[in-house]
C-alpha cells in the first residue's frame, strides 16, 4: 500500500525519537487530590438520574476547581463514580469539554453498580478505551455506545491514564502496563459478583492489550462461576500483536472448555487503518486490528486468485473477525465502529449476543466476514445510526 502523509511523518517521528517525554506539571500531584472532593464520602448521595454511567479509573484527578477534572498522569489509586455524558460548558470565558461527575466510595459504587443490574437483565458493559484518549474522549464514546447499543444494563467505562498526544504513543504503552495489575483486579472483582450474570466487554485499540491478559488472570484465579460470565468479548481495531495473539488465544481465554461454555470473541478489523499500520512500523509486526499482509507469498497468491491482498488471523474456535475496510471512515479509519453506519449495525446486534447478520459478506475463510457499503444508500448517515453527536477533540 503506498505510504501515506500521516503514516510517513507519524512514524518518521515514532522511530526517530521525537516522543513527547513525560512531564510531571507545575503542581504538586499531592495538590490536585487535597481537596475533600476527591475523597468520595460514604452514604454521600449521587444522582443517578444526572449521572447514569459508572467509571473506573486509574487516572489523578484535578479537584481544585469547581469542575473536577480526571488527568493524564497516573493516579495514586483506582477510584470510582458516575458520570453523564461530556459537554461543552464555559469557564472564564474558554470554552471547555467537560465529563459532568461525581465520586463513590468503593463500597457505594458497587451497591450501586448492583442495584442497577438487578433492575435489568444481569448484564453489564464494560468500555475499555485505547491510545490517545483522555477522560471526556473515553466518557464520550462510553456514552455514545450506550446510545448506540441501548444496552439493558449498566455501562462502565474503565479509563486509564492515555496522553492525549499522537506522539504519546510509547508513554501510553508504558501507562497501559504499568496499569494491568489495576485493571485485572477490578475485572476479577466483577466477575465474582454473583449478581452479574454476563459481561459484555468491549476493547478499543490499545485496549485490547489490557483485557485479553485481565481475562487470562481472572479465568485462573477466579472464585466464582469459573469466570463464565465473560462471554462477549469485541475488540474493535485491537493493537495487539496479530501472531502472539494466535499462538496464545486458545490456551486460556478462547480454550475449549471456555468456548463451550458460550464465550466468544469478535475482532473488527480494517486495512485502511492508519494508526495500526503506524503501530506496525514501530513494532515491525502486523496488528491484529488490520489485515496486513506480511508474508508477501501470501499476499501475491491472493492477488492471483482474485481476492484482495488482506491476511486475517488464522480460524480460532469461539472467534468470529468483521473485516469493516469498505466502509472505513474518519481520517485513520481507527474507530469504523463508532463511525460507519454498516459497521456500527453489526456492532449492535453483537453486543445483543446475535452470532449472525445477513449484511455481513462471506469470504473464502469460514470465520471472516466483510462489510461493504449498501447499494441502495451508497451515503448512509454514520453519525445518526451511529448516534454520534459532536463536541470535544476527536479521535478517529
Amino acid at each position: 500500500m503506498r505510504t501515506t502523509p500521516f503514516l510517513s511523518i507519524l512514524t518518521a517521528l515514532l522511530l526517530g525519537g521525537c516522543i513527547t517525554p513525560v512531564d510531571y506539571g507545575k503542581v504538586r500531584h499531592a495538590d490536585y487530590v487535597a481537596d475533600p472532593r476527591c475523597t468520595a464520602q460514604p452514604g454521600a448521595a449521587v444522582d443517578g438520574e444526572a449521572l447514569p454511567l459508572f467509571f473506573a479509573t486509574s487516572r489523578l484527578p484535578d479537584c481544585r476547581t469547581a469542575d473536577i477534572r480526571l488527568l493524564q498522569y497516573r493516579g495514586d489509586e483506582v477510584r470510582y463514580g458516575r458520570f453523564a455524558p461530556p459537554r461543552d460548558v464555559e469557564i472564564d470565558k474558554k470554552k471547555l469539554f467537560l465529563t459532568p461527575l461525581a465520586f463513590h466510595t468503593d463500597a457505594d459504587w458497587w451497591a450501586a453498580l448492583r442495584a442497577e443490574t438487578d433492575r435489568r437483565q444481569g448484564r453489564v458493559l464494560l468500555y475499555v478505551h485505547g491510545y490517545r484518549e483522555n477522560f471526556e474522549t473515553t466518557t464520550k464514546d462510553a456514552a455514545q455506545i450506550a446510545r448506540m447499543t441501548g444496552f439493558d444494563g449498566p455501562v462502565i467505562a474503565y479509563s486509564w491514564p492515555s496522553q492525549h498526544k499522537v506522539l504519546g504513543y510509547v508513554v501510553d504503552e508504558t501507562n497501559m502496563y504499568h496499569d494491568v495489575r489495576n485493571f485485572r483486579i477490578f475485572l476479577k472483582s466483577l466477575a465474582e459478583q454473583s449478581w452479574v450474570k454476563e459481561i459484555v466487554i468491549v476493547s478499543h485499540s490499545l485496549g485490547a492489550r489490557l483485557v485479553i491478559p485481565a481475562i487470562s488472570y481472572v479465568d485462573r484465579t477466579s472464585s466464582s462461576a469459573d469466570s463464565s460470565n465473560i462471554s462477549n468479548i469485541i475488540l474493535a481495531s485491537p493493537d495487539i500483536d496479530r501472531e502472539t495473539f494466535e499462538r496464545d488465544i486458545e490456551e486460556e481465554v478462547l480454550s475449549a472448555r471456555r468456548v463451550a461454555r458460550d464465550r466468544r470473541i469478535t475482532v473488527y478489523v480494517s486495512r485502511a487503518d492508519k494508526a495500526l499500520a503506524a503501530s506496525r512500523a514501530l513494532h515491525g509486526y502486523p496488528r491484529l486490528g488490520s489485515p496486513y499482509c506480511f508474508d508477501p507469498f501470501e499476499a501475491a497468491d491472493l492477488k492471483a486468485r482474485g481476492l484482495p491482498e488482506r491476511c486475517y488471523p488464522v480460524a480460532i474456535a469461539g472467534m468470529t473477525v468483521v473485516d469493516t475496510t469498505d466502509v472505513s471512515r474518519g481520517s485513520t479509519g481507527h474507530s469504523n465502529f463508532l463511525r460507519s453506519a454498516v459497521a456500527c449495525r453489526d456492532f449492535i446486534d453483537v453486543v445483543a449476543g446475535k452470532r449472525t447478520r445477513p449484511e455481513r459478506t462471506a469470504t473464502q475463510l469460514g470465520h471472516v466476514f466483510r462489510l461493504l457499503p449498501d447499494p441502495a444508500n451508497p451515503k448512509p448517515e454514520d453519525d445518526l445510526i451511529c448516534n454520534r453527536i459532536a463536541g470535544g477533540s476527536e479521535n478517529e
